[in-house]
């Protein structure tokens, strides 16, 4: 009897470490969205996690996508165990780190960097799981892209009441964005990451929300001209998301890749800071104070509306909230209830 004991106790044994064994062996196949592919920043910066990775018991292979959609669309059917893509796109998978990208919600780097920190804390691990469909996700990154600005190709479009008829590029899937355009009386023309410079640049569309992340990468300087312009007012602030299906990767990899994560922002905000001062001054034009108020009403409803809806996660905004009345406590906001 004992012998059968020792015996199934040894097969059991074996069975683990053969299964422990295939874990560790198996690859992670990992979307990775870049419209420059293999040649973006975001992919290289991928390639660095990949590289740490490897001390966390992970054996990751990168796949490079061009196409935001087709990346989630792949990580959707099984072909990818993880997917690096927008905020815009994965907060459906994680709605407390995707809130960053909250219309207005963030009016700089220096927020936008303690508000990254904040979400990746380990006091928020339980905020960044959701099990959707008996699929266990979990955000194990934030990348900064920076603050988005509206680009126009007539500069004479410098107020909200011009904007009103002329056509804005949005990104389809995004209710936010769709809400921003009928806000402002514009006309909301559907696009796609992959497309929305291009219409621009094409002159299809009069204006476009983009990070500087994307001005010389895209050539929207091509859409400028002589007559377009910068406004220098943040709109929203745009971040990539690592998304992980947690049960594919060794346990407590998504917190080790977290503090990676942490770890790398002060040097991606250094080089967004710089691309932000590499923009010629000839296209950088600030609206008045009077439309700057205006825009800070308008994004601040879509706020409260899409959170009501749902789309934002309110606890985060009342983070973020925080975060721009200790920077500006003059702020008209920060007197008001709602947020």
């Amino acid at each position: 009897m004992m012998h059968k004991i020792n015996t199934l106790s040894s097969s059991a044994l074996f069975l683990c470490t053969l299964m422990a064994s295939s874990l560790v062996e198996a690859k992670q196949n990992v979307c990775v969205f870049d419209l420059l592919g293999k040649a973006g920043e975001s992919y290289k910066l991928m390639e660095e996690w990949a590289l740490a990775s490897k001390s966390w018991g992970a054996n990751v292979n990168l796949v490079a996508y061009r196409s935001e959609a087709q990346a989630e669309q792949d990580f959707k059917t099984q072909k990818c165990d993880a997917v690096a893509m927008t905020s815009m796109r994965s907060r459906q998978y994680n709605k407390f780190g995707g809130s960053i990208d909250a219309l207005g919600a963030v009016s700089s780097n220096e927020i936008a960097h303690k508000a990254i920190v904040y979400a990746l804390d380990k006091r928020n691990a339980r905020r960044l799981v959701s099990t959707q469909n008996g699929v266990k996700y979990e955000l194990a990154g934030i990348s900064p892209l920076g603050i988005a600005y509206i680009f126009v190709r007539d500069r004479a479009i410098n107020t909200l009441s011009k904007a009103k008829g002329k056509k804005f590029a949005y990104l389809h899937y995004d209710d936010a964005q769709r809400m921003a355009v009928q806000q402002v009386g514009a006309i909301g023309v559907p696009s796609d990451i992959s497309n929305f410079v291009k219409k621009f640049n094409d002159g299809q569309v009069d204006a476009i929300a983009a990070p500087v992340y994307a001005f010389r990468p895209l050539e929207i300087y091509k859409g400028l001209g002589d007559k377009g312009a910068m406004f220098t007012f943040p709109v929203v602030n745009v971040t990539a998301d690592l998304i992980l299906k947690s049960d594919q990767f060794p346990l407590g990899f998504g917190e080790k890749s977290r503090a990676w994560s942490v770890q790398q922002l002060p040097k991606m905000f250094k080089k967004i800071q710089y691309m932000e001062a590499d923009i010629p001054a000839k296209y950088k034009l600030t609206i008045s104070k009077e439309d700057q108020l205006t825009y800070q009403r308008l994004l601040r409803d879509g706020r409260i509306e899409l959170t009501k809806r749902g789309i934002y996660d309110v606890d985060m905004m009342t983070v973020l909230k925080r975060a721009r009345c200790t920077v500006d406590r003059t702020n008209f906001e920060c007197s008001l209830a709602g947020e």
